[in-house]
């Protein structure tokens, strides 16, 4: 056994949990943890840590209310509103995300959650209290991976560069809606678009990531449209490549937490007309640099 695979079984045997990892580089399924029970510093420093190192975590069985979910969550930080979203009765924090006969999944495209924010979200906590039988999964793209990945050539041209985002699908569901235009032009004064760097680099872990999403960016800065265009599209590809990606089956009561700064997911619709019911608790993040 050569010193680093030593030095990373130890601290894996050291964690109050263990650690099953899907992938080498993305993606763990946690066991021996109950998260309806209050988490001491010791074991939540040990949580953040695990999800800096793998990007996404996922909890099976975790039969915990809404209350509990929410206090889980908020041991990470803040927690945010969405303004355009569905919420749960009574919990604005709380997603409501569900999809059925009259409500196929749309979630279908690599995204990272909320960039049109000026201060995008630090992860989300995700719950699953009805799941089709087969269908459904959540797949999720390790984009330090895929900044990696790139050729020396296009790590230099997006050197240094900045991207636009903005919530354009969600002001087009709002005309659909029969929302009133004064009404969209309040959000969009609310929430302007946003500049953040076509690679960010991770406030905690220092390393670098593609951050730019097909959900949610519309340009990049100082460049020729088609030229901006073309280059999107193949930082957008890279998230689609299988050896940056895990996959996650879910099962009722399954939880996944994701690193929004470091990692892209997409929500397969193949399952229509089964009912896929969801909540969704969201942790605010910072500016990206």
């Amino acid at each position: 056994m050569n010193e680093a695979v030593r030095q990373e079984a130890a601290a894996t045997a050291s964690l109050p949990f263990d650690v099953t990892p899907l992938t080498p580089t993305i993606g763990a399924e946690l066991g021996g943890i109950d998260l309806a029970k209050p988490l001491d510093t010791a074991t939540l420093d040990a949580l953040r840590r695990t999800l800096l190192e793998w990007k996404v975590i996922f909890f099976r069985d975790q039969n915990i209310t809404t209350d509990e979910h929410i206090a889980f969550a908020r041991r990470f930080g803040a927690l945010e509103v969405h303004p355009f979203a569905p919420e749960k009765a009574g919990y604005p924090e709380v997603l409501a995300i569900t999809h059925d006969r009259e409500r196929p999944g749309r979630e279908n495209t690599w995204h990272s959650d909320v960039t049109w924010r000026l201060e995008p979200s630090l992860g989300s906590v995700l719950r699953a209290l009805e799941v089709p039988d087969v269908g459904g999964d959540t797949l999720f793209a390790d984009m330090y991976a895929a900044y990696e990945g790139l050729s020396d050539d296009m790590k230099a041209k997006v050197e240094g560069r900045t991207a636009i985002h903005d919530f354009t699908h969600f002001r087009a569901r709002m005309r659909q809606r029969g929302k009133p235009e004064a009404e969209i032009e309040a959000f969009q004064k609310q929430y302007p678009e946003a500049e953040h760097p076509v690679v960010r680099t991770h406030p905690e872990t220092g390393r670098k990531g593609i951050y730019v999403n097909a959900a949610f960016t519309q340009y990049i800065v100082g460049m020729e449209r088609g030229e901006s265009d073309a280059l999107l599209r193949h930082l957008y590809a890279q998230a689609a490549i299988p050896e940056y990606q895990c996959r996650f089956r879910w099962r009722t009561n399954s939880i996944a937490f994701w690193d929004n700064r470091a990692c892209q997911h997409y929500a397969v619709s193949d399952y229509w007309p089964a009912v896929r019911r969801m909540e969704r608790v969201t942790i605010v993040g910072d500016r990206p640099y």
